[in-house]
């Protein structure tokens, strides 16, 4: 007998633990490589516009599949179900792999923010205590998730207006050529965020008509703050100064004439961050959940836990790959491996949302999502798409062993 996840999520809850997923990722991480791939200040707000675009579309997609199967495990079950087990087992690994990259990233920010002389450290302990969060219930990840949210935007509401007020005339100026696409491959990392709404399906009230209005509202007001973030940043570093920052929001302050206050931003970014981190580990272990009920991974993972409800053997799995990924991990690389890996996943999803069929515009907003997913990834840093090719290729191989013994 399958074990079932409950129903505890509101409106709400499953807004904030969107915009926990999202808010973090864009605002403390990707900036500087995307501006560096980026070229010049106009290429770059371009590529804000058109991981957008993506996102939006890949958002619509999700909204549509989630009401239709309102489960855990999010493309991994509407690829299986709209496409195929192999193409359902496709999406759950590119997820899977991807987010777990996604997470390693996350904790090495915390631990660069909280303490950079001994982040490593920093990054495994704030592994092992989210994961245990999560392990004692979603309600309490929305709980935290809430919290954390809060202190992400006020320490953006201090930064940028910091920023604002002090704010000189940078040095104009480009870094390399232009590439807006590549800069959206890697911007699209900080909107993945929403997929966090649809993998919690199985635990969100009345799924059909919650996750349709939660997607676009958390994605909404995470793209009004990014471009907040993104026009204060070029106005106060300028293009080459951000290309070539590891900590935009505290450069910002410290460039507006308040270095007393960077200890607090980066203070206030590394407590933030663990929101993203928090939501990213309840997402993936929430698919690592929904591939072993079918067999695609161990059945022991989708053991839930008795008294919390929760996948608390995925959830353990995941938190022991990441730790070992954090020994040894580059944040950048980190970051354009995870985009491979999830516009492949959101690729398979406007590609299943285009066989529910509807109304014209539907499936041309599916269409589109498929293409720019496949464009984004393409145009990513060569060694990023090779790795993430052979992770992929790598899983499918795995995947035609098994059903061969089978």
């Amino acid at each position: 007998m399958i074990s079932v996840l409950a129903r505890r999520l509101g409106f709400g809850d499953a807004v904030v633990i969107g915009l926990g997923a999202m808010l973090g990722a864009g605002v403390f991480v990707v900036w500087g490589p995307a501006a560096q791939a980026a070229g010049t200040s106009s290429a770059l707000l371009l590529a804000l516009v058109i991981a957008a675009v993506v996102a939006g579309c890949n958002a619509t997609g999700s909204a549509r599949l989630a009401a239709r199967y309102p489960e855990s495990g999010g493309t991994y079950v509407y690829g299986r179900e709209q496409l195929g087990a192999f193409t359902g087992f496709l999406a759950g690994w590119a997820f899977v792999i991807g987010k777990t990259a996604s997470c390693a990233a996350m904790a090495l920010t915390i631990g660069y923010y909280l303490w950079p002389g001994y982040a490593r450290p920093v990054a495994v302990a704030a592994v092992v205590v989210l994961t245990l969060i999560n392990i004692r219930g979603v309600t309490k990840t929305a709980v935290a998730t809430r919290v954390l949210v809060a202190i992400t935007l006020l320490v953006l509401v201090g930064a940028v207006g910091v920023g604002l007020w002090g704010a000189a005339v940078p040095p104009a100026g480009a870094v390399g050529p232009a590439g807006p696409f590549s800069a959206a491959g890697l911007l699209f990392f900080a909107f993945a965020g929403y997929a966090r709404i649809a993998t919690l399906g199985e635990e969100v009230r009345d799924p059909a008509r919650t996750i349709a209005r939660a997607v676009p509202v958390a994605l909404g007001l995470v793209l009004a703050v990014y471009l907040v973030v993104a026009l204060t940043c070029l106005s106060v570093l300028g293009l080459p100064g951000l290309a070539r920052s590891s900590a935009p929001l505290a450069d910002v302050v410290a460039a507006s004439g308040m270095p007393g206050l960077v200890p607090a931003v980066r203070i206030g970014a590394g407590v933030a961050v663990c929101g993203v981190l928090l939501s990213l580990l309840a997402g993936v272990g929430r698919t690592i959940l929904a591939m072993a009920r079918r067999s695609d991974l161990p059945q022991r993972l989708s053991a839930v836990h008795p008294r919390y409800a929760t996948p608390w053997l995925a959830e353990l799995a995941v938190a022991a790959v990441i730790i070992a990924v954090v020994l040894a991990a580059d944040v950048r690389g980190a970051i354009g491996f995870s985009s491979v890996a999830v516009l492949t996943y959101y690729a398979i999803t406007n590609a299943a949302a285009w066989t529910l069929g509807g109304a014209k515009h539907l499936r041309a907003v599916a269409a589109l999502g498929l293409i720019g997913c496949v464009v984004l990834a393409m145009t990513l840093p060569e060694p990023t798409v090779l790795a993430g090719a052979g992770m992929l290729a790598a899983g499918v191989l795995a995947y035609a062993v098994s059903r061969r013994k089978g």
